[in-house]
C-alpha cells in the first residue's frame, strides 16, 4: 500500500520558513525526518502531498489505488504503527477532531477526503506528537533522538571506538556506523545516546554529550562543545558551542560562538563567532514572528534562540536576538543586533536591509551547492523563484520604495 504524508494547511504556515522549501513531513525532528521515521517503521517508501511549486522536487509517486495518508506534522511511536496499520479502508485515525490517518481505497479523493471528512473514524489509544509550530522542532528534539535511536539501532551492532585516545561513558548508549572516525573526543551517553553516521567524523577534543545525533557525512570540528539535544544533520559542519538545536543538513557552524534552543535549515553557514541569545535579559517568555499570524507570538518559552531558513548566511560576529527568525535566502552581516525579524531575500543588518536580487541569489547558490557536487538545477531555480514571489509583502522596503 502506498503511503502519501500530506501537509496539514492549519499547520503548515505556522512551521515557515521551513516549510517554504520543504513539506513539513520533510522536517527534521530526532535522527530522522518525519518522512524518514515513517518509512522506517513502515517499511516503505512514502510519497508527499505538498504544495504544487514543491511537488516535483517531492513527488507523491504512485497516486492510483489504495493509499495510506498520513499527517505530515505528526511523528509516530510503535503503539501509533500498530493502530494505522490496523485500518481498514474507508476508516480514519483521529486525534480528537485532528486527523492522524487514514486508509483510503481510491486514493485520488485524498483532497477532498481530507477536506470533507470520514464516515468511519476511530480514536488513537494516546495522544499523538504533531510538531504544529517552529519551536517545537528543537523542543521535542531530544526525546526523537531517543526514539530514532532505539528505532534505528534496533537488533544491530555498533561499531567500535578504536581511538585510544577518546573518553567514552555509557559506551551501551552510543551506536556508530561504518566509516565514521573520532579522534581524541569526549563522548559522555550517560544523560542520552549518541548517534554517529555513516562516515561521519569528530575531530580532536570535540566534547559530545547525549542526546546527539551526526548525520551521514557531517563533521564535528576540533574543540567543538556539543550541550546535549542537539541533531546535525547529513554533511554539515559544526563548531562552537551548540545546545538544544538542530540543524537540518548541508550547513555550516564552522567556527567559535553560540547558539542554543535554535533550528537551521539546509545551506545555510554562519560566519566565525556569530552568537545567537536564546533567554531574555528579564527572563521574560520569547516571543518571535509568526508567518501565519503576521505579528510577533508568545511562545511561552524562557529558551528561544535563532530560526534560519534554507540558504541564509551571516557574516563574522553576527549578533542575533532572542528569538530572532531569518527567512530564505538572507545575507546578513554588519555591526550591531539586526531585527528579529528578518525576511526571505534580504541583504543587510542592524543599518538597514534591501532586497537580495533573485540573479545574485542564484549565482550563490549554484556555486554553494556545486561545492558539494550538486546541481542548482531548474526545479531548485522554480522554488527558489516561487518563494521570491509569494514573500515580497515582508520586505517592507520594497513597499515604500515602489510607493
Amino acid at each position: 500500500m502506498h503511503v502519501l504524508l500530506f501537509d496539514d494547511p492549519a499547520i503548515r504556515p505556522h512551521l515557515l520558513p521551513f516549510t517554504f522549501t520543504r513539506p513539513v513531513a520533510a522536517l527534521r525532528c530526532g535522527i530522522l525526518t518525519i518522512a524518514e521515521k515513517w518509512q522506517q517503521r513502515l517499511s516503505t517508501t512514502v510519497g508527499y502531498l505538498t504544495e504544487s511549486y514543491l511537488q516535483a522536487k517531492f513527488p507523491t509517486g504512485p497516486i492510483e489505488g489504495p493509499a495510506l495518508v498520513v499527517n505530515g506534522a505528526v511523528c509516530p511511536d510503535d503503539l501509533l504503527i500498530r493502530q494505522v496499520q490496523a485500518l481498514q479502508p474507508g476508516e480514519a485515525l483521529m486525534d480528537e477532531e485532528f486527523l492522524v490517518a487514514a486508509y483510503l481505497s481510491d486514493a485520488t479523493a485524498v483532497a477532498e477526503l481530507i477536506q470533507n471528512g470520514f464516515a468511519v473514524t476511530k480514536q488513537v489509544a494516546e495522544p499523538v506528537l504533531a510538531i504544529r509550530q517552529v519551536w517545537q522542532l528543537f523542543l521535542h528534539n531530544g526525546a526523537e533522538i531517543r526514539r530514532d535511536f532505539e528505532l534505528i539501532t534496533r537488533g544491530r551492532e555498533s561499531q567500535p571506538v578504536n581511538d585510544v585516545h577518546t573518553i567514552v561513558y555509557a559506551p551501551e548508549n552510543i551506536f556508530i556506523e561504518e566509516g565514521v572516525r573520532v579522534r581524541a573526543a569526549i563522548l559522555n551517553a550517560e544523560n542520552g545516546p549518541i548517534y554517529l553516521g555513516k562516515n561521519s567524523e569528530v575531530h580532536e577534543g570535540a566534547i559530545l554529550r547525549g542526546p546527539m545525533a551526526l548525520g551521514e557525512g557531517a563533521h564535528i570540528n576540533a574543540g567543538a562543545k556539543m550541550r546535549g539535544d542537539n541533531s546535525v544533520g547529513p554533511h554539515c559542519k559544526i563548531g562552537g558551542e551548540v545546545a538544544n538545536t538542530i540543524f537540518f543538513g548541508f550547513s555550516n557552524k564552522g567556527h567559535e560562538g553560540y547558539l542554543g534552543n535554535s533550528v537551521i535549515g539546509e545551506w545555510c553557514n554562519l560566519g566565525a563567532d556569530t552568537n545567537s541569545s536564546n533567554l531574555k535579559n528579564n527572563y521574560a517568555p520569547v516571543k518571535i514572528w509568526s508567518h501565519a499570524a503576521k505579528h510577533f507570538v508568545n511562545t511561552g518559552l524562557q529558551f528561544c534562540g535563532l530560526m534560519m531558513g534554507d540558504h541564509s548566511k551571516c557574516g563574522i560576529n553576527t549578533m542575533f536576538n532572542t528569538g530572532t527568525v531569518v527567512g530564505v535566502a538572507a545575507n546578513i552581516f554588519g555591526a550591531g543586533f539586526p531585527r528579529t525579524f528578518i525576511p526571505s531575500f534580504s541583504w543587510g543588518g542592524a543599518a538597514g536591509f534591501e532586497t537580495f536580487k533573485l540573479p545574485k541569489v542564484g549565482e550563490m547558490v549554484e556555486r554553494v551547492m556545486s561545492r558539494r557536487h550538486l546541481a542548482y538545477d531548474a526545479t531548485e531555480q522554480a522554488i527558489m523563484t516561487h518563494i521570491f514571489e509569494i514573500t515580497k509583502e515582508e520586505r517592507v522596503w520594497e513597499k515604500s520604495t515602489n510607493s
